[in-house]
């Protein structure tokens, strides 16, 4: 049996003159309950491990730690996947590892994932988590844990999988953007999220997603740095940038002066504590 995740997709209604259909366009929306936290890959920073824990309920927090994009056999180091979460503060950790789709419907093994205050995704291929994961209980029971106030994080793999749109979710090879695996658990609606961009020189490699499929936002996010999304508004953490491919540009200084290229050829960077409005495709100035 199949659990279709209870996505929150907005719809943006455009105005139309008399005798015209009314259309519709999908934007992208974060979940309306719960926290997101979604990290470019690479060391994880202290400071948004730090805010993970204290969204999980600090020293009371039950997280959960799904490695399964890491996992390319049957041996699973459970003591050396869980070292990092404690050493940040997690007391009470449990392994949820599965790359049946049957295993993750059956209701036993769901329970950690019903107490759970929190979910880790650790990093490896992403098209691994989809394999196990999509449309199954468990994944039902994620959303239930946003319902509930918790918090949904992961890094590299694990920030991709949080998306509607799979990025470089091939079997073959990480380099092709648009693979054999292209749905997302879905937590956040109408996006496409790469991760490494900057140290890995991936700025440009979005653009064969959007120009393929223009109505997704897409964002790119380097190395120990996260966007930390509320409802239908992301904050930047970490000590380096994410980017933001919206069609428009985005500068402090302005851009009246500058020759841009065309909306299609555009990105941008956010720093620590830059704030952005997804369903308006907007930063937000203070």
């Amino acid at each position: 049996m199949k659990f279709l995740p209870r996505l929150f997709l907005g719809i943006l209604f455009c105005s139309f003159s008399i005798g015209s259909a009314q259309t519709e366009q999908p934007v992208t929306t974060g979940y309306q309950n719960g926290t997101l936290i979604v990290i470019g890959g690479g060391k994880l920073d202290p400071g948004i491990m730090a805010t993970f824990l204290d969204l999980a309920g600090g020293e009371s927090a039950k997280l959960v730690v799904i490695p399964t994009a890491g996992i390319t056999g049957a041996k699973i180091d459970s003591s050396r996947i869980l070292k990092p979460f404690k050493n940040f503060g997690f007391k009470h950790i449990r392994l949820l590892h599965t790359n049946n789709p049957e295993v993750a419907n059956d209701p036993e093994f769901v329970k950690p994932l019903q107490e759970a205050t929190a979910l880790f995704f650790t990093g490896g291929r992403q098209w691994r988590i989809a394999d196990g994961f999509l449309n199954t209980l468990a994944h039902n029971e994620m959303f239930k844990l946003l319902d509930r106030g918790g918090v949904i994080a992961g890094s590299s793999a694990g920030a991709t999988i949080q998306g509607s749109y799979l990025a470089r979710g091939d079997t073959r090879n990480n380099q092709i953007m648009m693979g054999d695996h292209e749905e997302g658990l879905g937590f956040i609606s109408n996006i496409a999220i790469d991760q490494h961009v900057l140290v890995r020189n991936r700025q440009f490699d979005l653009f064969q997603i959007l120009n393929e499929k223009p109505e997704l936002f897409g964002v790119g996010i380097d190395e120990s740095t996260a966007m930390i999304v509320k409802q239908d508004t992301f904050t930047v953490a970490g000590p380096s940038y994410v980017l933001v491919y919206d069609t428009r540009f985005w500068s402090r200084e302005g851009s009246r002066l500058k020759k841009l290229p065309p909306g299609n050829q555009l990105f941008y960077f956010l720093k620590a504590g830059d704030r952005y409005d997804l369903v308006n495709r907007k930063v937000i100035k203070d």
